[in-house]
């Protein structure tokens, strides 16, 4: 999306010992910041799994009127995700 001209806000993951960890809250609240500035949200995920932190994400997106957008393989768009908990 970058190479469209689109400037894009990555979630930032936290890394201790080569693994990703599980997020802080701190870097919950930095996302929800990040949506706060966004102009449209992309849930990018090629598997299409939405869990609980991801779907409160986009009900944040939503609830501040952000258009969410979702690819879930190369180059496919899709609707509503399901959300599997």
């Amino acid at each position: 999306m970058s190479l469209t001209g689109c400037i894009v806000l990555l979630p930032a993951l936290p890394v201790g010992d080569g693994k990703v960890v599980e997020a802080t809250e701190g870097l919950g609240t930095l996302h929800l910041r990040k949506i706060d500035l966004a102009d449209r949200v992309h849930v990018v995920n090629p598997e299409g799994y939405v869990g609980a932190a991801t779907q409160a994400k986009i009900d944040y997106a939503k609830s501040r009127r952000k258009p969410v957008t979702y690819e879930w393989s190369e180059g496919e768009l899709a609707g509503t995700p399901s959300l599997i908990e």
